[in-house]
C-alpha cells in the first residue's frame, strides 16, 4: 500500500528534530536551544509518543508500530489525503451523508470527492457501492457509526469494500465505544485497511485534540515522514496517559451515557412532534420533527443547542441531538413539549 502514495512523498526527506536523533534519558540537554529553567513544559515533547502508543497498544491490543497519533483524528484524515492523492488526479470517495470533514480536506487539497448516496434508511447498498469505485480512488472514507446518522455499517460490508478497493479504506470509528457492534481493528492485517478513533468522544476529552489511527506499520512511517515534527503537544500526551490509567472512570462514563440513550430514545419517541427517532450506535440521535427548524430556533431561545441538519440530504427537518446528562436530557424533553403546547 505504501507504493500508493504519491511519488512526492515517497521521495521526501522528513524533517529530523533534536529529539529524532537522541532517544533515551539525558542529565544534560544542550541540543534543541530549548529554555533551561525548570518550567513545567520547558522540553519538546516526545514526536512519536512512544509511551502514550504503548499505553494505547495495551488498550486496543494492536501493536505500538501500527498507531499514529494526530492533533485530532482531522490532521490524519489530512495527511492520509495529502500523501496519497496527487492534486487534480486521484479522487477520494465519501457517503452522504455523512462527516463533512473528508470532503473538505479533500477540497483543502485539490483532490476529487466523489460522493455515494446512501439509501433512504442511510446503509449502503453493496452492489452499487462496488460499481462507484474507480482507479483513482486512493482513499475510499467510511463512517461507522455514522455521523449525522449514527447507525453502524456491518463489518462483510466493510470486508467486501476492501477486497474491492484498490486504494485504501478508511474506516472512521469516532463513536465506537457507544456502539455494541465490533470493531474493525482486528482486520488492520489487511494492508489496505486504515482505522481511526479520537479521545475527543468516549474519553471525553475533545479539547486535547487526540486522534489516533490504526494501520499497516508501513503506513505509520510513511505518515511520520510528513507530519510535523511534534505534532502532538507534551500536555496532550500527559493528560490521555493519565486517561488511560484511570480507564474505569471512562468506562462507567460511556455506559451512563448508554443507560441514558435509552431513556432519550424512549422519551422522544413519545413526544407527538417527533415524526422519527432514527436507530443509532452514537452518543446522539439523528430526530425527524414536524417542524425542525422552528423547534431548534426554540430550544435555542431557551440556552439549549440542538445541531439542525435539516440541511444536509436525506435528513429533511432533521435535528441531530447528543446524549446528554440526566438533567440536561429532562429538560430537553420537557422544552420541546412546551413547544408542542
Amino acid at each position: 500500500m505504501r507504493s500508493l502514495a504519491r511519488k512526492h512523498i515517497l521521495e521526501l526527506s522528513a524533517y529530523r528534530s533534536a529529539r529524532d536523533e537522541f532517544e533515551g534519558v539525558a542529565d544534560v540537554y544542550l541540543d534543541a536551544n530549548e529554555n533551561p529553567h525548570d518550567f513545567a513544559f520547558n522540553r519538546y515533547p516526545d514526536p512519536y509518543q512512544s509511551d502514550l502508543k504503548q499505553k494505547i497498544s495495551d488498550l486496543k491490543d494492536v501493536g505500538p508500530e501500527k498507531i499514529f497519533l494526530g492533533n485530532g483524528s482531522d490532521e490524519i484524515i489530512d495527511l492520509l489525503i495529502r500523501s496519497f492523492c496527487e492534486p487534480g488526479q486521484d479522487a477520494i470517495l465519501t457517503c452522504k451523508p455523512g462527516f463533512s470533514m473528508y470532503a473538505f480536506s479533500a477540497e483543502l487539497n485539490q483532490v476529487q470527492n466523489d460522493e455515494y448516496l446512501l439509501s433512504t434508511t442511510f446503509n449502503i447498498e453493496l452492489d452499487s457501492f462496488l460499481n462507484k469505485i474507480q482507479e483513482n480512488h486512493k482513499l475510499i472514507f467510511l463512517c461507522s457509526p455514522n455521523n449525522p446518522t449514527g447507525n453502524s455499517i456491518p463489518m462483510q460490508t466493510i470486508q467486501q469494500i476492501c477486497d474491492t478497493a484498490k486504494g485504501l479504506v478508511v474506516v472512521d470509528e469516532a463513536y465506537i465505544d457507544f456502539a455494541e457492534v465490533e470493531s474493525c481493528l482486528h482486520e488492520i492485517s489487511n494492508d489496505n485497511l486504515v482505522v481511526l478513533q479520537t479521545f475527543s468522544k468516549s474519553f471525553g476529552s475533545a479539547g486535547i485534540r487526540l486522534g489516533m489511527g490504526f494501520m499497516h506499520a508501513d503506513l505509520v512511517k510513511l505518515l511520520n515522514a510528513v507530519k510535523l515534527p511534534y505534532n502532538v503537544s507534551q500536555i496532550t500526551q500527559g493528560y490521555a496517559l493519565t486517561l488511560l490509567s484511570n480507564y474505569a472512570k471512562v468506562k462507567a462514563s460511556v455506559d451512563n451515557i448508554k443507560v441514558e440513550r435509552e431513556f432519550l430514545k424512549t422519551a422522544l419517541d413519545q413526544l407527538d412532534n417527533v415524526i422519527k427517532v432514527h436507530p443509532s450506535d452514537a452518543n446522539f440521535f439523528l430526530v425527524e420533527f414536524e417542524n425542525a427548524k422552528k423547534i431548534y430556533t426554540y430550544l435555542m431561545s431557551n440556552a439549549v443547542i440542538v445541531r439542525d441538519r435539516s440541511n444536509v440530504i436525506l435528513c429533511d427537518n432533521c435535528l441531530r441531538i447528543t446524549v446528554g446528562l440526566p438533567e440536561e436530557n429532562k429538560k430537553l424533553i420537557s422544552l420541546i413539549r412546551e413547544f408542542k403546547a
